[in-house]
């Protein structure tokens, strides 16, 4: 008679999470510094989920997010992980390149002198 010892049942991992990492939260957070600065962006969040990572960018606090910034590794090999989505859920621009993606919102910095 041999005796088995119980196999422990296997805890299933928990879900990872998507994070911006220092080099492209570096760059966010410079932008949005220069919005700040121009009084253009009060607020922002930073949400870290199963499948992106989500910069809001808000001109209140109590309202939708102007600019949502997200990071979806999913879509490296298709669009670009990258994306900047308007307040409507338009895409308005998606990259493989953080820098390139960022640049749609750069150009709303340029206005005309009065």
């Amino acid at each position: 008679m041999t005796v088995q010892t119980p196999t422990p049942f296997p805890m299933p991992a928990p879900p990872e999470q998507v994070h911006f990492d220092r080099q492209e939260l570096s760059a966010i957070l410079t932008l949005y510094g220069r919005m700040v600065a121009l009084g253009e962006w009060r607020d922002y969040g930073i949400s870290a989920l199963r499948e992106a990572a989500i910069f809001s960018v808000f001109r209140r606090t109590a309202e939708n997010p102007l600019y949502r910034i997200e990071k979806r590794p999913k879509l490296r090999s298709r669009q670009g992980m990258y994306a900047v989505v308007g307040m409507d859920g338009q895409v308005l621009r998606r990259g493989h390149d953080l820098a390139a993606v960022l640049r749609v919102l750069e150009k709303k910095m340029i206005r005309p002198i009065d």
